[in-house]
């Protein structure tokens, strides 16, 4: 019995196969493809949730259970872990735990996205995103001065936290003004991706532009 996992490439899915990784739990990878013109999920994703986006998974040990969007994916894994990287025993750390993992999609996420539309509409995109910068530089300063003197967002462990952080964080480095003149966050960034189960998830997930 095994986990399915409906990964649509360069997305957030990438998260769930490394987390997958990290516990290591057994699950099978189907991929799809985006729109090369659009870049879209495909319409065969709207066969497995009605939504049609990507993560999805499905456990077989569950009847077949589907689970959509990030942050419920993965505190159903921490579930199905016995809470393996889900919240730290002290109270201060699993209230960062709590706050970072809903940060990462409520917070963070809105501007990088905002700034990558806004980027492809002709002629008026580019001094939209000049615009935003300025937003999503606020959001990167707070992450910088919370990894100060840490090595996780929520205490000394790596936890669920920080693996729906990697995403934005990501998107952030690639297109959103995240560099060097950061440093306790590059730091971050590099620590991921230097892990086995990291590795690994991008095996077998396939390219990943964020990566």
């Amino acid at each position: 019995m095994t986990i399915i996992v409906h990964h649509l490439e360069d997305s957030r899915s990438q998260r769930v196969l490394w987390m997958l990784e990290e516990l290591g739990l057994p699950h099978e990878v189907k991929r799809y493809e985006r729109n090369k013109k659009t870049m879209l999920a495909p319409p065969e994703l709207r066969r497995v949730h009605p939504l049609g986006k990507s993560p999805v998974i499905e456990d077989t040990d569950d009847g077949g259970r589907v689970i959509a969007e990030t942050g419920a994916i993965v505190e159903y894994l921490v579930d199905k872990a016995d809470g393996k990287l889900g919240a730290p025993a002290k109270r201060d750390d699993a209230l960062s735990y709590r706050f970072w993992l809903h940060y990462a999609e409520g917070s963070l996420m809105p501007p990088l996205l905002l700034k990558l539309v806004l980027g492809r509409i002709p002629l008026m995109g580019k001094p939209a995103t000049r615009r935003i910068q300025p937003m999503i530089d606020v959001h990167l300063d707070f992450v910088e001065q919370s990894l100060a003197g840490r090595s996780w967002f929520a205490g000394d462990q790596l936890t669920a936290a920080d693996i729906m952080m990697s995403f934005p964080l990501e998107a952030a480095r690639s297109r959103g003004g995240l560099d060097k003149s950061r440093p306790n966050t590059i730091a971050w960034l590099e620590k991921i991706h230097a892990r086995p189960a990291y590795q690994k998830a991008l095996e077998e997930g396939g390219p990943y532009a964020y990566a």
